[in-house]
């Protein structure tokens, strides 16, 4: 089969089932594509050529960027090979893009640069906390305009584990929690709805997901949680069950689809990557949207024809490279 119909796909186990397998090997076949896994092990070149790169590879940057002997020498390998061994090759999405992805600071920095503001969105108030002095960090908070009550997130903002460890900081008392390094951002009101919108290329949807509920500055101890358990779509936690004060004020808001678009066009082009998931949520006061997150290739549950806008996708990038 030609270069230009060969898609290279390298995935966890968990995330190569939770895609299924089969059904993307059927909806190529459809399109005039082979695909197959590739092999870290082996030798990219004997396995080439191909004319797509499409990866999970955020584990391994991770590790990476963290010093990892093995994982350096595997994205080295494979930007050796797609950047300077063979230039045309898409990568969905590129490594560099997913590696400024990766540091929650500079993606919150980089929503923040963008004219999303015009719209009324905005990311709430942030800082990176790298220094256990509470003095240090009490300067830090004041200078971000970070306020109580506020999270505490790793900076890795994917890769592992302890990319979701989080904790909510209500008063200066518990300062202490903090564990640093890691990116502090002020807490939202939001009636404990997380809005989830998914970005295939030109395509997005979005749906709704439990989240936290709200909090106020208070006397309280810290609160430590997982945040994707608190956001799963069939969630239970008891940090998603609002307070009766709550219940009675709530109103009913659903989200403006064209802010959605207006999201999701502006952060696919600013970060530069077609596979994004966003974490939004809509200030129970102003009304305005909060981007909280973003991540790399998210897991698609629900997308509509998902497939057919991957390939879509992928098809015109292809088209793109190649003439």
């Amino acid at each position: 089969m030609p270069a230009n119909k060969r898609i290279a796909v390298w995935m966890s186990e968990k995330k190569l089932q939770k895609i299924n397998w089969q059904e993307l090997v059927a909806a190529c076949s459809k399109r005039g594509f082979e695909v197959f896994k590739l092999d870290l092990n082996k030798c990219l070149k004997e396995q080439g050529p191909f004319c797509v790169l499409l990866h999970k590879l955020t584990d391994i940057i991770a590790l990476a960027n963290q010093g990892d002997i093995r994982s350096i020498k595997i994205i080295q390998g494979i930007e050796n090979y797609v950047v300077s061994e063979n230039p045309p090759v898409t990568v969905l999405d590129p490594i560099a893009k997913v590696k400024r992805l990766l540091d929650r600071y500079n993606c919150y920095s980089l929503i923040h640069g963008t004219n999303l503001h015009n719209y009324g969105v905005f990311t709430p108030n942030f800082c990176v906390l790298r220094n256990e002095d509470l003095d240090i960090i009490k300067g830090e908070l004041i200078h971000s305009l970070v306020n109580y009550p506020f999270i505490c997130k790793p900076i890795l903002g994917h890769g592992s584990r302890q990319a979701h460890e989080m904790s909510i900081i209500f008063n200066e008392k518990y300062l202490g929690d903090c564990k640093t390094p890691c990116v502090a951002q002020s807490f939202i009101n939001h009636n404990a709805i997380l809005y989830k919108i998914f970005i295939v290329g030109d395509r997005h949807c979005y749906f709704e997901r439990p989240s936290l509920k709200n909090f106020q500055a208070s006397q309280r101890e810290s609160i430590h949680f997982d945040s994707s358990d608190v956001s799963k779509a069939d969630s239970k936690s008891r940090l998603s069950v609002l307070d009766p004060d709550d219940v009675i004020k709530i109103e009913e808001r659903n989200p403006d689809s064209k802010i959605i678009e207006v999201i999701a066009n502006t952060l696919r082009k600013s970060f530069g990557m077609d596979l994004l998931g966003i974490d939004v949520v809509i200030e129970n006061t102003s009304g305005r949207y909060a981007i909280i997150d973003v991540n790399a290739y998210p897991g698609y549950d629900g997308f509509p024809n998902f497939f057919d806008a991957l390939l879509d996708c992928i098809s015109k990038k292809v088209t793109a490279d190649y003439t």
